[in-house]
């Protein structure tokens, strides 16, 4: 057991701790942590597009399950390769560390330009329908409206997040609750609805009616738009040099976090098809409203306006913990210096902060939520795969490295065959979405052998590339952390403050100079 001493009055009082309780709240708060990075927009947008793609009601919930169970043995797999490499970046860290710099950098390339712009669009957008359709009940709302309001959206939480951290955090932590009030709504009025006997499309005997043919190219997609929902599931892994006693948290988060993120899911779609039928959850955009309206009656602006809170709290956390990876490619030298650089008083990462939100704005240009998330999942779900077999080379190449975690490869071995079915199919059914995924992964080969692999490159190109870092830091007012410790500074690093000299380290400009 362990102690500290409090000074009360004239005597001194010893208050003990049981370490087991210590962990149990260090383990829970873990689990806590991973769950709500989990649970976000994707449950108020993906039930369409996996039963439109599914065909069935009853598809569509085997969908949902199937999806938490490959998702638990993708985190297994990925929790095995923290502890192995327990470096902060996720599966960017792991690829390059296992498949080299190139591989690592075109997961690096793809993530920059393709997955967190797209992710941050679809949850912006999310955000749009949910304000909007409210205000046009018989119809569609208007593309430019929405395209309008996503952007204003965007526009003003990367202001937020330039301007403090702690106002970003603060924004993230009001806005969850929206997200809990609107599931937790949802779940209860589904269970309600049981109890009075509404589950006609949950029998068995109707569950299965398809409303059109089934495919094997779409139900890949179901997967796909169902795995958008569980995104974050890797979180951790972006964090594993500051998390404490990952051994033991990381494996615990991962069983207690996505069976209940699954029973959530599972059960929210339950609930949406005890209010709804087929016909009419495919026919609405924003699937908690129309729930909402026919549950609800007079207190249905709750739920809109609950989803709204719960996808504006989304967009600020994708682009609160961005910075975290063009952080760790800075560090590892694969991305320009700037995109890891921080204001000198603010200490927000603006530059990576703008380049997101100009990526962002970009995929803006279409509306189409279903075909933005077809885009991203199959990219993701190719580096996920990338990565887990990584786990299978590294078992050969390194057998004896210190595992502290170490699963069996059955594991891996049946994710890489569900991977290998999604991307197969999902390449047949979405050729043109995929292919353009691909295409963008691609033109990340030229620029690492242009910009990082060739050593000896002109002076000129380091002297313009030094102006132009140096002249963005002037606009933005930013320097790139000084993470060396103890280090020694030097005259200009120093002030002197009542006769004592304090450090100052805050960062270096472009020319190296400290600031």
């Amino acid at each position: 057991k362990t102690n500290t001493r409090k000074k009360k009055g004239n005597t001194l009082q010893k208050t003990y701790y049981c370490p087991s309780m210590v962990c149990l709240h260090l383990c829970l708060s873990v689990c806590f942590a991973h769950s709500g990075n989990i649970i976000g927009s994707g449950i108020f947008v993906s039930p369409k597009g996996v039963l439109e793609n599914a065909s069935s009601v009853g598809v569509a919930i085997i969908v949902w399950v199937t999806t938490g169970v490959i998702t638990a043995i993708g985190a297994l797999c990925y929790a095995e390769l923290g502890v192995t490499i327990p470096k902060s970046g996720g599966d960017y860290s792991y690829v390059k560390d296992i498949f080299g710099g190139l591989a690592g950098f075109l997961r690096l390339w793809i993530a920059v330009l393709v997955i967190y712009p797209t992710n941050q669009a679809v949850i912006a957008l999310t955000f749009s329908n949910y304000i909007l359709q409210p205000l046009y009940p018989s119809c569609l709302p208007p593309d430019s409206g929405l395209r309008l309001l996503a952007a204003v959206c965007l526009l003003f939480l990367t202001w937020v997040n330039c301007h403090s951290v702690r106002w970003a955090t603060c924004v993230q932590d009001v806005f969850t609750a929206g997200k809990l009030l609107a599931l937790g709504l949802i779940i209860m009025m589904g269970i309600v609805q049981i109890c009075r006997g509404h589950y006609y499309w949950l029998e068995p005997a109707h569950a299965f009616e398809t409303f059109s043919d089934y495919d094997v190219g779409l139900i890949a997609l179901s997967f796909l738009q169902g795995s958008f929902a569980y995104g974050g599931w890797n979180f951790l892994n972006y964090v594993t040099e500051e998390l404490v006693d990952p051994y033991r948290n990381l494996p615990c988060a991962i069983f207690i976090s996505i069976p209940v993120v699954t029973f959530v899911y599972v059960f929210a779609n339950m609930a949406y098809i005890t209010a709804m039928s087929p016909q009419e959850l495919l026919a609405s955009n924003a699937v908690a409203v129309t729930f909402g309206e026919k549950l609800l009656g007079v207190m249905s602006w709750i739920m809109p306006m609950s989803v709204a809170l719960s996808t504006f709290g989304g967009v600020n956390g994708s682009l609160f913990t961005s910075s975290r990876l063009f952080f760790a490619g800075a560090r590892e030298g694969q991305l320009p210096h700037l995109l890891a650089m921080i204001h000198i008083t603010r200490c927000t990462p603006i530059p990576a902060l703008l380049f997101t939100l100009i990526s962002t704005l970009l995929m803006l240009c279409t509306s189409d939520i279903y075909t933005l998330i077809n885009y991203v999942g199959f990219i993701n779900y190719l580096f996920y795969g990338v990565t887990v077999a990584g786990q299978i080379v590294l078992r050969i190449k390194e057998p004896n490295m210190y595992r502290p975690i170490k699963v069996s490869l059955v594991w891996p071995v049946i994710y890489l065959l569900f991977w290998a079915f999604l991307l197969v199919f999902s390449l047949y059914s979405e050729p043109v979405v995929c292919g353009i995924g691909l295409a963008i992964m691609m033109t990340g080969v030229p620029v690492y052998f242009l910009g990082i692999y060739w050593e000896n490159k002109p002076q000129c190109f380091h002297i313009i590339i030094d102006k132009i870092t140096h002249l963005c830091q002037r606009l933005c007012m930013v320097v790139y952390p000084d993470l060396e410790k103890n280090q020694e500074p030097s005259d200009h690093q120093t002030k002197d403050t009542d006769g004592q000299n304090e450090k100052i380290s805050l960062g270096k400009t472009a020319d190296g100079t400290c600031v």
